[in-house]
């Protein structure tokens, strides 16, 4: 056995390890990538049902809003009938208010000026 004999054997034997190292991270990579499907399938299937609930969760929401939508509708369409009512009233009382409580100042006046005489 010389030199090259040694040298030959001792380059398969690394190339064996180097072979047996690749096949072990290989098979521990073939798993990893398994683990990893099984993971994203169970994701998947439960993503799903969450993503059903969550579109009906939007819908009943945007139900909501609209009714409140309406109901601001109808608070606004009250609010601008009560400021009409308002200015009605008091333009068509507070104009003749107003004459009646000059003309009890008025006798108040001419009232209190007498009883100084």
């Amino acid at each position: 056995m010389n030199g090259a004999d040694l040298a030959a054997i001792i380059s398969a034997a690394a190339f064996a390890v180097l072979v047996l190292a690749l096949t072990l991270t290989l098979l521990r990579l073939a798993k990893l990538i398994d683990a990893t499907s099984a993971a994203i399938r169970e994701t998947g299937d439960s993503l799903i049902p969450l993503l059903n609930e969550l579109t009906e969760t939007t819908k009943s929401t945007n139900r909501q809003l609209e009714k409140i939508d309406t109901i601001t509708d109808n608070v606004v369409d009250a609010t601008s009938n009560l400021s009409s009512l308002i200015n009605s009233f008091t333009t068509t009382i507070g104009g003749p208010l107003v004459r009646v409580g000059e003309i009890v100042a008025g006798v108040s006046g001419f009232l209190g000026k007498k009883k100084k005489k």
